[in-house]
């Protein structure tokens, strides 16, 4: 068996739109689009955001001001710690303590006035906390389109933001397919289907983590969701639980930034090794809000306004520009938070041709590596050479070196900090000139959607899709000129639009603190198509071609309802739960109520004493 994972959909939601049927990638080359492209990328921003006006739809997408369905940048609540002064008239108030009014005032003197009232009388010195508003250091950010919410689209109670999304995701994904779950669900044994999707940072939320570790310091209770739905991986036990139902093998990777490619380079492995037919894979990260943004603001990895007006010359008293405020690889002062969710659907080839599944790409291999020894846990290390060059590598294996030198292109990281405009421009450019490419189209698309965290090299992944479908490279759009220090040699930004329509290959790069460097080797639709062609013979993909013609007309149907409002988000809540009453086990598998699980026996023969 061949075993090459391939890319056959790709779901999910970022600041510049949903990504099923390329339409976030549509909205960052919307100037360049066909008129019906275009008409078919606003009808569906239109049905996302309820908003009818094409110029107010295109200001309430991609990086922007942070509107105040968000947080109110102007006035961030935030609680200023102070002492009550000697001399001070009254030091005494009264308050009901609710449901919450166990234990006594530090520092304070407390007695109960009634069986509704406590009396505290706090002494000089004390101190207490004031109920504080500031305004915060950054006021850009990469949000979902202005309008859309997740949450209203299914049974959503008590989800933080990252869940709600990723299940909006999944089903985006399925969405993009064209052939209901249940068919791949029959088509592969229970045990073949795998689910890597989690976010870096968990969820901070309200409703998660963020919740939990300030409730009491704000008078509230914790509540009995928050602490298990806060878990990193949880979006990928989401999916498995209550959009798939599935049994599938579990266990994603936390990678920081590098996250979604620590996902992917597990599904790979999984059908590369024979382990699963079918991978979900990806990553889910819904960071703007102040207090994640308070973190990488202190560390002094954001754009804040001060940064930005002093880049452009502004006066103190002048709004930044917000549309702007990434600029990778041009003079920039920090990166932009974003919000994400990108889940992709991997097939081994057999299958993808079996079922007649799109075929959006081929990913043959990631490289992952750590840094080494490190000064900084923050900086960026030499870990990264080793993920760009392996992948290189790989690629030219499959490819040829001629093809390699002329045929592909780089998806940076391109953060818009300092740092990262030097780093990575030097390990490309000696990379480059190590396998001989003479100009590397350099791409960086977040100077549209922002830094997403852990789903950011989704993001980039499903803009390549675009650009092999739509044959564009969105430029940097967000700088005049390449800064000063950035590495140029063998290395072409792109500052313009420019075509792929002869692109064999794309590498997709990613850096995550604490020295998580990951590399994804791509290969194209046509390469791939090419490849398969080669093992499969031109009879298998011409059956291939012929059911692919009635998954088209699926997706054509799928776009349709989800135009007219007649689509909804797959979230099955306490359906076909089965219990131990329904499973019957054997010594050569396990029955889990129609479901049958053989039990493998896959060991190397070395392993065995018999």
């Amino acid at each position: 068996m061949l075993r090459l994972p391939v890319v056959v959909a790709a779901g999910g939601v970022n600041s510049a739109g949903r990504t099923s049927r390329r339409h976030a990638y549509r909205r960052m080359i919307w100037e360049h689009l066909a008129a019906s492209d275009r008409a078919g990328t606003q009808a569906a921003l239109a049905q996302m955001t309820e908003r009818s006006d094409t110029a107010d739809i295109l200001a309430h997408t991609l990086v922007r001001e942070i509107e105040p369905d968000w947080f109110d940048y102007r006035a961030v609540p935030w609680n200023r710690r102070v002492q009550v002064a000697e001399g001070q008239v009254s030091s005494n108030f009264e308050y009901t303590p609710g449901g919450i009014g166990e234990g006594a005032a530090v520092g304070g003197i407390s007695e109960a006035v009634s069986n509704k009232l406590v009396r505290v009388t706090l002494p000089k010195g004390s101190e207490v906390l004031l109920p504080s508003v500031r305004r915060f250091d950054v006021s850009s950010a990469g949000q979902l389109p202005s309008g859309f919410d997740p949450g209203v689209l299914y049974r959503s109670r008590n989800h933080p933001r990252a869940l709600q999304m990723t299940v909006f995701a999944v089903s985006d994904a399925l969405a993009d397919l064209g052939l209901d779950w249940q068919v791949l669900a029959d088509a592969v044994p229970a045990n073949a289907i795998s689910v890597y999707v989690s976010g870096a940072m968990g969820q901070l939320d309200e409703a998660g983590y963020g919740g939990m570790l300030r409730s009491r310091a704000l008078g509230r209770r914790v509540t009995s969701k928050q602490c298990p739905f806060g878990f990193a991986e949880m979006p990928g036990d989401f999916i498995s639980a209550y959009v798939l139902g599935s049994v599938s093998a579990t266990g994603p990777a936390l990678g920081a930034c590098a996250t979604f490619l620590y996902n992917l380079r597990l599904g790979i492995e999984d059908i590369r090794q024979g382990r699963s037919r079918i991978a979900v894979v990806g990553a889910a990260e819904a960071p703007v809000s102040v207090e994640v943004m308070d973190g990488y603001a202190a560390m002094g990895a954001l754009a804040t306004d001060t940064g930005l007006r002093q880049i452009d010359g502004l006066s103190d008293d002048a709004l930044p520009d917000h549309r702007r405020a990434c600029r990778p690889f041009g003079e920039n002062c920090g990166f932009t938070m974003a919000e994400s969710a990108q889940v992709i659907i991997l097939m081994d080839d057999a299958l993808a041709l079996e079922l007649g599944a799109p075929i959006l790409a081929g990913a043959p291999f990631v490289s992952v590596r750590a840094d080494g020894a490190k000064k900084s846990i923050s900086g960026p290390g030499v870990g990264n050479y080793l993920t760009v060059a392996e992948s290189a590598a790989t690629l030219r294996s499959i490819l040829s070196e001629d093809r390699l030198r002329h045929r592909g292109m780089v998806q940076a990281h391109g953060t818009g900090t300092p740092q990262n405009r030097v780093t990575e421009s030097t390990l490309l450019s000696k990379v480059a000139k190590a396998f001989g490419v003479s100009k590397w189209p350099v791409a960086a698309i977040k100077s549209y959607v922002g830094h997403s965290l852990g789903a950011a090299a989704g993001d980039q992944l499903t803009a390549t899709l675009g650009i092999w479908r739509y044959g564009v490279i969105p430029e940097i759009s967000t700088i005049d000129a390449l800064a000063g220090d950035v590495v140029t040699e063998r290395l072409a930004f792109v500052l313009n639009p420019q075509s792929a329509d002869e692109l064999d290959y794309a590498l997709v790069n990613s850096k995550g603190f604490g020295g998580n460097n990951a590399t994804a080797a791509l290969l194209s639709p046509d390469a791939t198509a090419a490849l398969l062609r080669r093992h499969h013979g031109e009879r298998a993909m011409a059956a291939w071609r012929d059911k692919l013609a009635s998954v088209t007309e699926a997706q054509l149907d799928i776009e349709t309802k989800r135009l007219s409002d007649e689509w909804t988000p797959s979230y099955r809540f306490d359906e076909d739960v089965l219990t131990d009453a329904d499973v019957t086990v054997t010594d050569s598998g396990v029955e889990l109520g129609e479901q049958r699980v053989d039990l493998r026996d896959d060991l190397p023969d070395g392993w065995r004493l018999k």
